[in-house]
């Protein structure tokens, strides 16, 4: 959602960002002004992962979706909402696609919404359509109309950076703009002693090394990148220590974080997870990944990342692990796969400059 707050901001709106308590520091950092409310009970939300280890992948999803977003999330969220768009009295409120307070919010104070996708077009759509009854009790709370087949919440206009090529459901619509380019990277420092090798970029995102899957998940990412003929670098997030791998091949170099704006440029493959936020710049960026999804929507956006030919998709879990060797060769003596997602970046580098998407707030609060 930066990028179109930061475009808004810029235009001359003024923007307040309504969030749980502990997304202060990110909110702050991004610029701006941040209206906490309560954070989800931690109880709660334990007692609905818990159970996803014991279903498919896909009710996993819907569970998420369904009992924690649209359920513990909203319900924590709403009164915070509410008393927010009470006292700052905005013209428009924007939510992510899969943040319901706002979207009942919005409707309890008469305001039109938009809605900034935070994955691909179908699985959010098709995640959505399990949460009818509890959104239908949460618009209840507040005194509001069903909302049957959740038409009235499909029905906010969509933005997404995501092109139309990348995306899968033709049947929603979207309106799709550019993200503007940050700044020239700047050379890396020289972590490979003078090495010149291609560089691989290594990302499981910044919430895979708090559930336990650090430093296993990496030491055997290292292992199996040790004879690519590449200079890896590998990022852990904030949450865990680099230096708590120990010794590691000497192509591969580690970091607790690395600003992504800066290497995926200079990155000629990009192993990751698939989350969403971290798919979008490497797309923009036009870099070819091999996919090892974890948990989450990130299974379906690896398989998007195949079958648009910008990668490999592999399974994901230490089964496969071994694999991301010879996925990375692949993918780095296979042209193809860089021509795709240059493909990819030249589309979403085509499409109309974020800013101009200020446009649709004025239009909107206007008769």
């Amino acid at each position: 959602m930066i990028p179109f707050a930061t475009a808004w901001q810029a235009a001359g709106h003024e923007i307040a960002v309504a969030a749980p308590a502990s997304f202060r520091e990110p909110v702050e950092r991004a610029g701006f002004d941040f209206r906490p409310f309560a954070d989800a009970p931690q109880d709660q939300l334990d007692a609905v992962f818990s159970t996803l280890h014991a279903v498919s992948v896909e009710e996993g999803n819907i569970r998420v979706v369904r009992d924690v977003f649209a359920t513990i999330d909203a319900s924590a969220a709403l009164p915070g909402v509410n008393e927010v768009i009470a006292e700052w009295r905005p013209d428009i409120v924007v939510r992510e696609s899969c943040e319901f307070a706002a979207y009942v919010a919005a409707e309890r104070h008469e305001l039109p919404q938009f809605r900034i996708g935070a994955g691909f077009a179908s699985f959010e759509e098709s995640m959505v359509a399990h949460c009818e009854t509890t959104l239908n009790a949460l618009r209840q709370s507040v005194g509001l109309e069903p909302d049957l087949g959740l038409r009235r919440l499909q029905a906010s206009p969509r933005l997404t950076t995501l092109p139309a090529s990348a995306d899968d459901a033709t049947g929603v619509p979207s309106q799709r703009f550019s993200e503007r380019p940050g700044e020239a990277p700047q050379a890396l420092p020289d972590w490979w002693g003078g090495a010149t090798d291609p560089l691989v970029y290594v990302s499981f995102g910044t919430v895979a090394a708090g559930l336990g899957m650090f430093p296993d998940l990496y030491l055997a990412a290292a292992g199996a990148l040790s004879d690519v003929k590449a200079r890896i670098l590998m990022t852990t997030g904030g949450s865990a220590d680099p230096a708590a791998l120990g010794a590691l091949p000497p192509n591969v170099h580690v970091e607790r974080w690395c600003d992504e704006g800066q290497v995926l440029p200079q990155a000629s493959v990009v192993v990751g997870h698939g989350g969403f936020g971290t798919l979008l710049r490497i797309l923009a960026a036009g870099v070819p990944m091999v996919a090892f999804p974890l948990f989450g929507d990130q299974g379906y956006n690896a398989r998007r990342v195949d079958e648009t030919g910008i990668g490999i998709a592999l399974d994901g879990g230490p089964a496969v692990i071994g694999e991301l060797g010879e996925a990375v060769k692949r993918v780095l003596g296979d042209p193809a796969f860089g021509t795709a997602a240059h493909r990819v970046a030249e589309e979403m580098r085509s499409q109309p400059d974020v800013s101009t998407s200020a446009d649709l707030l004025f239009r909107a609060t206007r008769p």
